[in-house]
């Protein structure tokens, strides 16, 4: 019986527009699934560079602009064309064969702003009107938010912009006063359902506790006028800001559905103001598309202290739980926990529980004494971190170093209240799942999540003690202004700059809901692009981008290093590995041309970890026949890899310690010098 139920809804996938990549998740709830099947982990190995595309950001901006820019765009393959979004909201389509430009639109959005959430642009979204005629102007059509707060609509065929929508082409946002340009954008994709067009916003964090809200808006897809607006925090009783939808939503047009991941009121770690669970903030919301009706809401974290919202696209499945086929939410958070939800009334398919969890927060502070737990599917990452279990090359140097921060910081376990005294945070408040989202394999059952683990150190500032403050290098610093504490964050990492956890730093984990078990994990990316002399840990990176499932069994997935990767869906095992220019830390797609399958990924590197910056999007396929094997592409054969790598680690860490008992040394014999 699961075998035909395996089959059946691999026919319906095939005979569905799964084809092409007409989402940013791939369909409408974000699946990142394809029914593609050419390439398979026995010929994944052959894969060759098919194309490069540059956008000319590099060439024609200062480097002072890129470096304020995060390149995460995911191209759609809708009207024969490759269409994607550059960080400065540029609009490229590309022919699929051969990545050579078709058009181009550029909304000169001006690069003085100084956005909070840098230069961004996840994606646009596609929709074709239904009552155009064949061939009519705009039928087809590209919606983009932009960083300057407009919503854009643009030909799909020629990228002229289509003068019946709002004011030719284009509707700005009325936005409350800012206190800068760049304080409010739009990062990601809108979702667009029913004929409405859907956006969110990206807000700058901890700047103040009266900050702009996070009203989600929607408009006609045809005139641009605007057809509502939600703000979760007045529908849910409060009034305070934020609760914005920074990350990319979901939609069922079946019902009628958008489905918003929201995001904390603000400031981000001081809620003494905005008492009580804060309805709505932090929580899967589901409204109806035609009319912004409120029909269920999940919150996922009470009272939300500790930066910890929803960042990942929600994503729609049918899962069969053991008592049958249901349409579900699956949201992935931050801290490792997976959510899965009804569709239609928002209650857990499995039981979650409210547990006790650490209190004495900060003065005036108005803690939720417990908060929900999954009971069903275990966390993706560990949760908690001793002092203990902390990490560094050298035990008496760079290990003393971390063992000193995490000691010297308060550290009850999961939901430590921020203090003055400063508080581990783990998972950190860009760790778990991200913005990439989560992957589902409808045919086997079988959810895919790429995760970071790291730690941050979070300390209070009594408002008293922040006149003239300089926060030290490294560390980010919110005023929150309006509440009694400031506050800074910084990763713990040793002297060397090394995460102060244990690696992995970044693991893909692969999890059968219904038996609530994780299947594998695998570490993704390695040290080579940023340890001396391209010395190739494999530890994993970060992993903020997400990923991609095939039908021909393969996961591919980008890092914080410069390869695109291929791991095989069934046992993690690592397969390929293809060079980009720079790290891709976007998510890949897939795509069939012209009876080929390719795989394609934005690769622009990450300002904010110090990679390279760059500007392309790359694509891969299976050779033709006479061709020759790619310089860019090589298969891993892991296990002699490791050994490898072990060694070198072995030699480097002797080598580190050699240095330091000389220097050691050196300090013993040489005279003080008062």
């Amino acid at each position: 019986m699961r075998s035909l139920v395996r089959l059946f809804a691999l026919v319906a996938l095939l005979a569905s527009p799964a084809l092409a990549w007409e989402h940013w998740g791939g369909d409408r709830g974000g699946m990142r699934f394809s029914p593609l099947a050419q390439i398979t982990p026995d010929n994944v190995g052959n894969l060759v560079r098919a194309w490069e595309f540059r956008t000319g950001d590099l060439d024609r901006r200062a480097p002072e602009i890129m470096k304020r820019t995060k390149f995460q765009a995911t191209p759609l393959f809708v009207e024969d064309s490759l269409i994607f979004c550059s960080p400065f909201n540029e609009v490229i389509a590309l022919d699929p064969g051969t990545g050579s430009q078709k058009w181009r639109y550029d909304p000169k959005i001006a690069t003085s702003q100084r956005p909070a959430n840098r230069y961004n642009c996840r994606g646009v979204a596609y929709w074709v009107d239904p009552q155009a005629g064949e061939g009519a102007a705009c039928r087809a059509r590209i919606f983009m938010g932009t960083n300057d707060v407009r919503v854009i609509a643009l030909d799909a065929r020629t990228g002229i912009p289509c003068a019946d929508f709002g004011s030719n082409g284009e509707v700005r946002l009325e936005v409350p006063p800012l206190e800068w340009p760049g304080e409010f954008q739009i990062t990601s994709a809108p979702v667009v359902v029913g004929g409405v067009v859907v956006v969110g916003s990206a807000i700058a964090d901890n700047r103040r506790v009266e900050a702009p809200s996070g009203t989600v808006r929607a408009f006609d897809a045809k005139t641009g006028k605007l057809r509502w607006a939600f703000d979760p925090l007045v529908h849910g009783g409060v009034i305070a800001g934020h609760a914005n939808v920074w990350a990319p939503m979901s939609a069922d047009e079946e019902r009628g559905l958008v489905f918003l991941p929201t995001s904390s009121p603000s400031p981000d770690f001081w809620g003494g103001k905005r008492p009580g669970n804060n309805e709505h903030a932090n929580s899967v919301v589901a409204l109806r598309a035609g009319s912004g009706e409120l029909v269920w809401s999940f919150q996922t974290v009470h009272h939300d202290v500790w930066d910890y919202d929803l960042p990942a696209q929600p994503t729609l499945a049918r899962i069969d739980t053991g008592d049958g086929q249901r349409d579900v939410v699956i949201q992935p958070t931050k801290q490792g926990f997976v959510f899965v939800l009804d569709r239609d009334t928002g209650k857990p398919i499995w039981p979650v529980e409210e547990r006790a969890v650490p209190q004495g927060g900060a003065e005036g502070e108005q803690l939720s004494p417990t908060q929900p737990f999954p009971t069903h599917v275990p966390a993706l990452l560990p949760q908690r971190i001793s002092a203990d279990d902390v990490f560094g090359l050298i035990p008496f140097r760079d290990r003393a170093v971390c063992r000193a921060q995490v000691e010297a910081a308060r550290n009850d376990g999961l939901y430590t209240p921020p203090s003055t005294r400063g508080t581990v945070v783990f998972p950190m408040t860009g760790g778990g799942v991200n913005w990439g989202g989560a992957a589902f394999d409808p045919v086997n059952q079988i959810l895919y999540a790429n995760t970071s683990r790291a730690i941050h150190i979070v300390k209070l500032l009594p408002r008293a003690q922040t006149l003239g403050f300089n926060p030290p290098p490294g560390h980010d610093f919110g005023q929150q202004l309006g509440a009694p504490f400031a506050m800074t964050r910084a990763l713990a990492t040793s002297p060397l700059g090394l995460p102060c956890n244990k690696p992995p730093w970044g693991e893909m984990v692969a999890v059968d809901l219904k038996a609530g078990k994780i299947l594998w994990r695998s570490r993704v990316g390695t040290t080579e692009d940023r340890a001396p002399l391209g010395i190739a840990f494999h530890w994993g990176t970060p992993l903020v981008n997400g990923l991609v499932i095939t039908a021909g069994g393969l996961a591919f997935t980008g890092a914080m290093d410069a390869y695109l990767r291929a791991f095989n869906a069934r046992t993690g095992e690592e397969l390929w590995q293809g060079r980009l220019p720079v790290p891709g830390v976007a998510n890949p797609m897939t795509y069939l041309w012209k009876g080929e399958q390719y795989v394609a990924i934005g690769a622009g590197g990450h300002s904010e970890s110090g990679t390279t910056i760059g500007d392309s999007v790359v694509a891969f396929r299976l050779p033709r026949p006479g061709e020759a094997p790619s310089l860019w592409s090589r298969t891993i054969d892991r296990p002699g890899g490791r050994f490898i790598g072990m060694a070198i680690a072995a030699s480097l860490v002797l080598l580190l310690l050699a240095i330091t008992i000389w220097r050691w040394r050196r300090r013993r014999r040489a005279p003080s010098v008062r």
